[in-house]
């Protein structure tokens, strides 16, 4: 993996979510507060940036989701001392389904809960206005695993350009509480599910092939020695799958 200054980083974005901030002419932010730990280092590095009076955290629980997300989400927003409130989407998430698709199935829920806790953070952004903070890390930002128009609906990506092993170092370094750092990443949008099993990939194995991929620039040949067919195989196929999530919507060219 890549070898980079952590504490670097850290003055990094925080000069970016300031520059954002003031090229935008807001001064207030809006976290989406998931109990993980890329939501969680966002809003670290949020505070850092503008102050915990000017930061709001939301949790947005379903029915369904496990307790602990939530407990770990106020945990966080606890130690951080910013204003948060929690808005459980279940009425607006189950309304749709039980009137206009009951026979729905577990992909499609998933995605309606992740748009459903955007058009929140959004709404209140008018409310508070502020912008809203996004959560996306490179990793997943690079193989498309996200909700468009869901949870990578944002101002801007704060950690969008560091690899999710590289998140979980930075929190160490911030402090951040360790029942968010040593647990099993999980978008908790159904019972049991966990990131890794869905993405059939460790992060680690993940984050080395994108870095030699991506920022070594190497062949099939080369990652073959390191990688086996498949793995290269699954990422390159996320890679190219989800190209659309990452441009603004294509257009006609005017000729």
């Amino acid at each position: 993996m890549r070898v980079i200054n952590l504490n670097e980083q850290i003055n990094l974005i925080v000069e970016f979510i300031k520059s954002q901030l003031i090229s935008a002419g807001f001064s207030k932010l809006i976290v989406g507060l998931s109990g993980g730990i890329d939501s969680s280092v966002t809003a670290d590095l949020c505070v850092k940036a503008i102050g915990s009076d000017n930061v709001f955290g939301v949790m947005l629980p379903y029915r369904k989701s496990h307790p602990d997300s939530l407990n770990h989400a106020i945990e966080v927003a606890e130690t951080l001392k910013i204003k948060h409130e929690v808005i459980d989407i279940s009425p607006m998430v189950d309304n749709y389904f039980e009137k206009y698709a009951i026979d729905a199935d577990i992909l499609r829920k998933g995605n309606r809960m992740a748009r459903e806790r955007m058009c929140v953070l959004y709404d209140l952004s008018a409310k508070y206005k502020a912008l809203v903070a996004g959560t996306g890390n490179l990793s997943e930002l690079m193989i498309g695993y996200c909700t468009q128009y869901g949870d990578n609906a944002c101002a801007f990506e704060p950690i969008g350009h560091l690899y999710k092993t590289e998140v979980y170092k930075l929190a160490e370094i911030l402090g951040l509480p360790q029942s968010v750092i040593t647990k099993k990443p999980t978008a908790d949008l159904w019972e049991g599910q966990t990131d890794e099993d869905e993405m059939g990939i460790t992060y680690a194995e993940l984050d080395e092939i994108l870095y030699q991929m991506l920022d070594l620039k190497k062949d099939e040949k080369e990652l073959i020695s390191n990688f086996s067919k498949e793995k290269i195989g699954k990422v390159k196929i996320m890679i190219q799958t989800s190209e659309f999530k990452r441009n603004m919507p294509p257009a006609p060219e005017m000729i």
